[in-house]
């Protein structure tokens, strides 16, 4: 028998993620961030930011989360939220937002100090226009024609 994927509201995400927020290590800039990942199977993967002395080496939360969660053998996603101690929603940065959108389009949610605001939106709406899976398969496609089409030239 089947599992019936669990449901969880949009505040009861923000929770869990304010959750994984308390987690994180975040010695440098003090701003703890948290995320909640919500699998397909309606299974939660936290994760928080993990800075580094070496600030490349730092990573946010909303990657440590999908990290996580591919680590344990997650692949498909249906909504993140994410929260921070800010008054006003803090989106992703722009690497997290890609990261985020090679896994599809899915819900985002976007919590506040207060919980008051909520912003709701989704990976695409975060990153329009984006470089996706699909763009590679369509440059493999037009790729290939070109060469088949190349072969057939005579010098």
């Amino acid at each position: 028998m089947e599992k019936a994927p669990q449901d969880f509201s949009d505040l009861e995400l923000v929770y869990l993620a304010r959750t994984a927020m308390k987690r994180a290590y975040c010695r440098y800039s003090n701003f703890p961030v948290g995320a909640a990942l919500l699998t397909e199977s309606g299974d939660v993967v936290l994760g928080c930011n993990v800075e580094n002395a070496s600030y490349g080496g730092t990573i946010c939360a909303e990657r440590s989360a999908i990290v996580s969660a591919i680590s344990q053998g997650f692949k498909n996603f249906r909504a993140i939220a994410i929260a921070t101690d800010m008054n006003d929603p803090a989106s992703p940065c722009g690497l997290c937002r890609q990261v985020l959108l090679e896994f599809g389009d899915f819900k985002v949610i976007i919590g506040t100090a207060s919980n008051t605001k909520l912003l709701v939106t989704t990976t695409m709406e975060l990153l329009p226009n984006a470089f996706t899976p699909t763009s590679l398969d369509t440059f493999e496609m037009e790729n290939s024609k070109q060469i088949t089409d190349s072969s057939n030239v005579v010098n």
